[in-house]
């Protein structure tokens, strides 16, 4: 379809600050199952913005969407204000000014390094392709390696080169799925930084598609959590991890633990101790408090019923399982250089700045298409 007809419809631009806008945006490979529906959200120029999400919930798909490989059902998506897809129209995804880096990189084996990286400027000159060329190994740490071929460098060399031929088009925006999951823990931990550092010096909008939550706090402006092809919560990495609007969202980012209490008299009753109810919950009713392990700070007393039944070394950390009276679990992580024993009766202190109530009835992701709802914090003092 070309794109006079396209832009001949309405809702064509965006506003000038978002680089790319889905409005409402459904597809499907079933139509009784959406992969993603009703998604909708921007991103600004020189953000980084990652989707989040396990394995299935629509992430990949949102990003085939936006490169034009993959048909919309419903809603509409704009890129710098041009509308590129609906459910009747599709620009060309060699006409969206779209960098793509894959998961598995899609090097092409028989080039050098240089000419990967050239493949997409064919149209211009040698002189401006060797000048492009030259200076994203430059920028990417590959100076003097421009004649080797990919089987001749590193997972992070790779990645570099793949990133390299990607963003040498100057695309308006780059989309990044799953980039670092081919390489080892300690690699991944420095392309993330080395990525991070090369994105904000171009100021590149970017959208990553991650599962690992660490990543996305590494590297996002701001974070879109997907679960089941429906957005749950977007918002800055600070916020998803401490004010999670859904259960689904407090436990995919962080360990979560879930104490139920009771509402009586304004408070929340809990066996770890009493909360305000910010909630504004019906009296007698269940509310359900989440406290994360930093939350809970543990002190050795014989007289003290909650007893360690477990510990996790974690370098810097040790993080404890805690049984209660009522048989329920939570966690503790503490400093490693002190270490108490499985089976140490201990006494629990929430010192938490904040804490989150949650309805105890938390609908699916699919019975909340009119939006997710905001929890409550509870502040404490310092």
């Amino acid at each position: 379809m070309d794109a006079d007809r396209i832009e001949g419809q309405v809702h064509l631009y965006t506003p000038a600050s978002s680089i790319l806008e889905l409005r409402s945006v459904s597809c499907a490979y079933d139509p009784s199952k959406p992969a993603i529906h009703d998604i909708s959200f921007s991103a600004h120029e020189g953000e980084i913005l990652c989707l989040l999400g396990p394995s299935g919930c629509g992430k990949t798909t949102i990003l085939r969407a936006i490169a034009g490989f993959e048909p919309v059902r419903s809603g509409q998506i704009f890129l710098s204000g041009r509308l590129v897809s609906s459910s009747s129209d599709t620009i060309p995804t060699e006409e969206r000014r779209v960098g793509m880096v894959f998961q598995e990189y899609a090097l092409f084996p028989h080039l050098r390094v240089a000419d990967n990286i050239a493949f997409g400027l064919r149209h211009l000159s040698r002189a401006e392709r060797n000048c492009r060329v030259q200076e994203m190994l430059r920028l990417t740490g590959l100076e003097g390696l421009d004649r080797r071929y990919p089987h001749e460098l590193s997972g992070g060399q790779q990645q570099r080169v793949a990133l390299s031929r990607a963003l040498v088009q100057n695309p308006v925006l780059l989309l990044l799925d799953e980039p670092f999951s081919n390489l080892d823990p300690d690699m991944a931990g420095r392309m993330r930084q080395e990525v991070h550092t090369l994105l904000r010096r171009m100021k590149t909008t970017t959208i990553l598609v991650t599962h690992d939550h660490d990543e996305a706090f590494a590297m996002a402006d701001r974070i879109a959590v997907l679960n089941e092809g429906v957005l749950e919560q977007m918002d800055s990495p600070e916020l998803i991890y401490h004010l999670p609007a859904t259960r689904f969202v407090a436990d995919f980012v962080g360990q979560a633990d879930f104490i139920t209490g009771q509402i009586r008299q304004g408070m929340v009753h809990t066996e770890l101790g009493e909360f305000p109810d910010t909630l504004n919950s019906a009296e007698g009713s269940t509310v359900v408090v989440m406290i994360r392990p930093d939350d809970i700070h543990l002190i050795p007393n014989k007289s003290a019923e909650p007893r360690i039944v477990a510990r996790q070394f974690r370098g810097s950390e040790n993080l404890y399982t805690i049984r209660l009276p009522s048989g329920q679990v939570v966690h503790s992580s503490e400093s490693s250089t002190s270490v108490y024993q499985e089976g140490t009766p201990v006494e629990l202190r929430v010192s938490a700045t904040h804490t989150v109530l949650f309805n105890a009835a938390a609908p699916s992701p699919r019975a909340q298409q009119a939006g997710p709802k905001t929890p409550k914090r509870t502040e404490f003092p310092h």
